[in-house]
């Protein structure tokens, strides 16, 4: 499963822009390297007068505004805005995040596979608090096609194997969130994120819902997956 595969640049927008619609031209293969680029806001520039604020603030008033909205419905809670520039290819690691976190994509589209927080245990979610990779999986879950292929199978280290082999059983569901739409994502439930193209996502968090649901769990179930700081 091996470390988190990534590294920190001084990339300006525009070269990775570039970069990305290459990325798109020649379909990048798997095993080349793929950029990702990043901007936010701190919650504090929303308290600004608004001549102060950036154009990340200024652009999306729903994820900004100082009263509640139908994004950002817990104004005393919200932790900033994250815009999350991706190219085809690139894949956030199966994560949870404690905020309710609404997503809107921009431009291009991602797939996000989604499983409730029940489904820890079987996700392979690294649990020691100070560890890089704490609160997310190691597992590639493309290796899932390859748990019956004789030729790549095989190859597969035995650990990777067995893991896999428990989290293509954990409940989950699949979208592909494109251009102008939103995504939902309940407290503490795990995403695992492929960008399909040249994309532009932001995202806003509005408090924590500890409670979850009886069907998918809530906080109590990744507290006793993960342990204490979950």
């Amino acid at each position: 499963m091996g470390p988190p595969p990534s590294i920190s640049n001084d990339w300006s927008y525009s070269k990775w822009a570039s970069h990305a619609r290459y990325a798109d031209k020649v379909k990048l293969p798997h095993n080349q390297r793929h950029f990702y680029w990043q901007a936010g806001v701190p919650r504090e520039e929303r308290l600004q007068s608004e001549k102060y604020w950036t154009f990340i603030s200024r652009d999306l008033p729903s994820f900004s505004s100082k009263d509640a909205t139908f994004f950002g419905f817990n104004p005393k809670e919200q932790k900033g805005i994250q815009c999350r520039f991706g190219e085809r290819g690139v894949t956030a690691a199966t994560h949870y995040d404690a905020g309710r976190n609404m997503v809107v994509m921009i431009k291009g589209a991602k797939r996000y596979i989604l499983s409730p927080p029940i489904a820890c245990p079987k996700l392979g979610i690294v649990t020691k608090k100070h560890h890089p990779a704490w609160r997310h999986s190691l597992l590639n879950f493309g290796h899932m096609n390859f748990l019956d292929d004789d030729v790549n199978g095989k190859s597969m280290p035995s650990e990777e194997r067995a893991w896999l082999e428990i989290a293509k059983e954990a409940p989950s569901i699949d979208t592909v969130l494109k251009a102008g739409e939103v995504l939902y994502i309940p407290s503490h439930w795990f995403h695992y994120i492929t960008s399909l193209q040249k994309s532009a996502q932001c995202n806003t968090r509005s408090g924590r819902h500890k409670e979850g649901n009886p069907h998918f769990g809530g906080h109590k179930d990744v507290l006793a997956c993960v342990g204490g700081g979950a």
